[in-house]
């Protein structure tokens, strides 16, 4: 796997390869580092979710099949103690249960092997450049009848108690909040919280905002907040003046 090209400006991104497979991870290693990136490396799970947790780096690429603890537990324990570090898969596990699994365990994308190194290197920018976007951008929290936004803490709770929230939603969620009030077409939503480079189609959209509703709204089949632009997309309607609270501390 010989580097490809160098990318127009070095990056000081960290990059953790959680990767068992010793040619990949080496290959992986080196293009990461000719682009720029700080590279860091695991070859099994207990040791990766460690690494993670104490070196926090920018982005995880991560394998399922690993030693020691699989990738989906390591998936699932990031988020459960609130570490939101952006995490692509890359595995030769390539069924539609393995990837419906791994992004509603709170993986950001999802590759399968054998791989395009081109195509992986895009999409690290790209999970990269929406990480430092959404922390950079718009107030650090909403809050309007009984629902709490915690942007910085990424955290939703209803009646003061804690909603269970993936990765995905949670940035959807926030993107319509910080947009309320417009109406947004699905594209131009599927670009700014799924990226430029992601291979879905526009209607992934829908059922991200059907399990919000859910979670956001009084009675999700009529909703009050998350409303359908027929034909074009979504909005998040403004609150009314009675509807409005404090935000998050």
């Amino acid at each position: 796997m010989a580097p490809y090209h160098r990318g127009p400006e070095a990056s000081l991104d960290s990059i953790l390869i959680i990767e068992d497979d010793r040619s990949i991870l080496s290959g992986l290693s080196k293009n990461l580092r000719y682009e720029g990136y700080g590279v860091l490396t695991a070859e099994d799970g207990e040791r990766g979710l460690a690494m993670a947790v104490d070196r926090k780096p920018d982005l995880i690429i991560l394998d399922l099949m690993l030693p020691g603890a699989s990738g989906f537990e390591i998936c699932r324990s990031l988020r459960r103690v609130r570490i939101h570090t952006p995490i692509l898969v890359l595995t030769a596990r390539d069924t539609e249960a393995d990837k419906v699994m791994g992004l509603d365990l709170g993986a950001d994308d999802y590759m399968t092997k054998p791989f395009s190194v081109v195509e992986l290197l895009a999409r690290a920018k790209a999970l990269l450049r929406r990480s430092r976007d959404f922390e950079e951008g718009g107030p650090a929290s909403y809050a309007f009848a009984d629902v709490e936004v915690d942007v910085r803490g990424r955290a939703l709770r209803r009646k003061a108690r804690e909603v269970a929230v993936s990765p995905r939603e949670f940035d959807l969620l926030v993107f319509l909040l910080r947009n309320r009030g417009r109406a947004l077409a699905r594209e131009e939503i599927l670009n700014k919280v799924w990226g430029h480079d992601y291979y879905g189609t526009a209607r992934t959209i829908d059922n991200f905002v059907t399990k919000l509703r859910q979670k956001i709204e009084k009675d999700p089949d009529d909703p009050r907040y998350l409303l359908t632009v027929r034909g074009h997309g979504y909005k998040f309607a403004e609150p009314t003046a009675s509807e409005r609270r404090p935000a998050v501390k």
